[in-house]
């Protein structure tokens, strides 16, 4: 069987000498030293001023918008996880539509100023498949209109436009490291800022809202993670070149073997490098796209629909909205397997399958 991803782990003794560490401690979490020690070196690696190790991006996202006080509506994409949409309502804030780039799948930032009101509080926008969204024109709209920015970089880690760091731009950016993701803590998340004062409160936020153990100084949740998670990440943190290396090379052999096919690849920001998250393709044709699923299941290889459908036109807690690039882009997009452990000799399988289920 050939699944769309697999998670990573490293050797079981790379991960064991971090438990042998929790047991002599018995310290399981609250912020013990392994994850204090994550945050440090992923902030050095990511080349960010302020990170918190959190439970998992979507609280993350939560934590942002409560973070900056956001009320009424914010803009968003309607093409991106669920928890980009949901959050915003879970915070009692409204989702507002903006339809995406048919080139970078992007929320569209010629788009955004049309769907500004007087109720509008924030921008929060997803780097789609790690690919970084237009940061610079969503910046200067921002500042036009005095609007807060959250960027969802849950597929984003690693990635630099112009040499800084995806997660430096908007007023919070975030991030997840969930299993499925190629640099991950089993569960997690990060949260990241260069304001000093918000990730003070940020702070006490992951952490009950505690300012010492008598005191409050912020309405808070419990978004801290444990020892256990942050082992995995920092097992994992020496294997980041290797994992980045391989899903590069995977990627362009799926490049290469796929010249031929009726299919697109989504176009990356011209500033930044592709860190291999995915690999989407976007057919021409949703006939075919379905055609290439259910002959590639029959051998057992399995591909997903990420992101399908449209998430204005299929939550039950929003007001259903038709965009014209979202509906036909959401219906035809694939993701075709991609992890670590994915071999060249599969991946040229897959390609042959598919350009054999095309030409049939």
């Amino acid at each position: 069987m050939i699944p769309v991803t697999k998670p990573f782990l490293p050797l079981k003794e790379d991960y064991g000498k971090y438990l042998d560490g929790i047991w002599t401690r018995n310290w399981l979490t609250n912020m013990g030293p392994l994850a204090n020690d994550l945050e440090l070196k992923l902030k050095e690696i990511l080349k960010v001023k302020h990170l918190l190790f959190v439970t998992n991006g979507t609280v993350a996202l939560q934590m942002a918008i409560k973070a900056l006080e956001l009320e009424g509506e914010i803009i968003t994409t309607p093409f991106s996880f669920v928890a980009t949409t949901s959050t915003i309502v879970w915070e009692n804030c409204k989702p507002v539509f903006v339809d995406i780039d048919e080139n970078s799948l992007n929320i569209d930032a010629n788009k955004i100023e049309a769907a500004i009101t007087d109720k509008t509080s924030a921008i929060l926008a997803t780097h789609v498949y790690g690919n970084p969204c237009d940061v610079e024109r969503i910046e200067k709209i921002a500042e036009k209109h005095n609007l807060k920015v959250i960027y969802d970089g849950a597929h984003a880690f690693g990635v630099e436009v112009n040499g800084k760091s995806i997660f430096e731009f908007g007023d919070i950016s975030t991030c997840s490291l969930h299993a499925t993701k190629l640099y991950h803590s089993i569960e997690g998340g990060l949260v990241i800022t260069k304001d000093p004062h918000l990730l003070k409160k940020l702070a006490y936020m992951r952490n009950f809202g505690f300012d010492g153990p008598e005191k409050f100084a912020e309405l808070g949740l419990n978004a801290k993670n444990s020892e256990f998670h942050a082992a995995m990440g920092l097992a994992n943190l020496k294997y980041l070149e290797k994992i980045h290396q391989k899903r590069k090379l995977l990627s362009h052999r799926y490049d290469e073997k796929l010249r031929t096919f009726k299919a697109r690849r989504p176009i990356w920001h011209s500033e930044s490098e592709n860190n291999f998250s995915y690999y989407p393709i976007i057919f021409e044709n949703e006939e075919l796209m379905l055609k290439c699923i259910e002959n590639l299941k029959s051998y057992e290889i399995f591909t997903r629909r990420y992101f399908y459908p449209s998430l204005a036109d299929s939550l039950p807690y929003v007001e259903r909205k038709q965009l014209s690039v979202t509906d036909q882009t959401s219906k035809r997009v694939l993701c075709l397997p991609l992890y670590h452990d994915l071999t060249i000799e599969e991946v040229d399988m897959i390609c042959r399958l598919l350009l054999r289920i095309q030409n049939n």
